[in-house]
């Protein structure tokens, strides 16, 4: 708050010349500790990680509840039901990281919006399956039915990729998890609605079966293991979920630290006791190129 003081025409001048003198050589406001990024971060400070809410946030609460504090870390969590805001709170430095989403989707993220997001450890993996609550078979999908896939490019390719290899449609020769709809070679009768991904599931029961990411498959009761009409496998998967950050912020000392938490043995066994039915595997170590 400032104070207003009346001021003679002489005494105003004055005081304009003095304080533009001093606009030019004051420091600024902010604390050069609380601007620091990177290494050079205070590594006593808050760390603020944007999740969905399962299982990423499930795995990022058990650590800031039983690992974080006794290792020097405070963690605070938030969570969203959104694939956009926790990279673009991340670009803009609103929060410190991520831990959401896998490489492809990133890629395709930094390319589309011009961000320079990266990855700094990979945690876990998350099967995408297919699911129905009108069929109980794959063969009775084909000719007339309605498949909902995600809408961004990644998930969906993805998504096309695991209908092909359950030959439900046909795409066009090496395409593999790059398709998209115009990949199609042959959809044999098959009609798609893409949605956002974190809107198929509570929108399961107005087509005749949904590709559904594990995280969102999980959140709505869903047990991929029972549930599914056709699971993708686990193994040789790149689709391994990790905490992301901006770059420059990977030597971050906090982040360093969350890292290694992240793929510490207390998180590997929550993983595999939590999510014991297979939809989360442990997926540690680091983000290939």
């Amino acid at each position: 708050m400032r104070t207003t003081v009346k001021l003679s025409a002489a005494l105003a001048a004055a005081a304009a010349l003095t304080l533009g003198l001093s606009a030019c050589s004051a420091p600024s406001d902010t604390s050069a500790s609380s601007t620091k990024k990177g290494k050079d971060a205070d590594p006593t400070a808050k760390l603020v990680i944007a999740a969905s809410p399962t299982p990423h946030g499930d795995i990022l609460n058990f650590v800031r509840d039983h690992l974080a504090e006794k290792n020097g870390l405070k963690l605070e969590v938030k969570e969203y039901n959104d694939y956009n805001v926790p990279n673009t709170a991340v670009q803009s430095g609103e929060i410190d990281g991520n831990f959401f989403q896998h490489k492809p989707y990133l890629d395709d993220f930094n390319k589309k919006n011009k961000t320079d997001i990266v990855p700094v450890v990979n945690v876990e993996i998350e099967p995408l399956g297919l699911y129905s609550k009108k069929v109980k078979n794959l063969s009775e999908l084909g000719d007339g039915s309605t498949i909902a896939v995600p809408n961004d490019a990644t998930n969906e390719g993805r998504a096309l990729k695991l209908l092909a290899d359950h030959k439900i449609i046909e795409l066009k020769d090496g395409v593999g998890s790059s398709a998209t709809l115009k990949d199609i070679k042959d959809a044999k009768g098959v009609k798609f609605t893409e949605l956002e991904a974190s809107q198929i599931p509570p929108r399961l029961g107005d087509v005749d079966a949904a590709i559904i990411n594990g995280n969102f498959a999980i959140g709505a009761k869903l047990n991929p293991s029972k549930d599914s009409l056709a699971l993708e496998k686990a193994d040789g998967n790149p689709y391994a979920n990790f905490l992301a950050v901006k770059k420059g912020n990977e030597q971050d000392p906090r982040i360093v630290k969350l890292a290694k938490l992240l793929n510490s043995d207390e998180v590997k066994k929550f993983i595999e006791e939590k999510f014991s039915n297979g939809a989360v595997i442990p997926a540690f170590g680091a983000v290939k190129s």
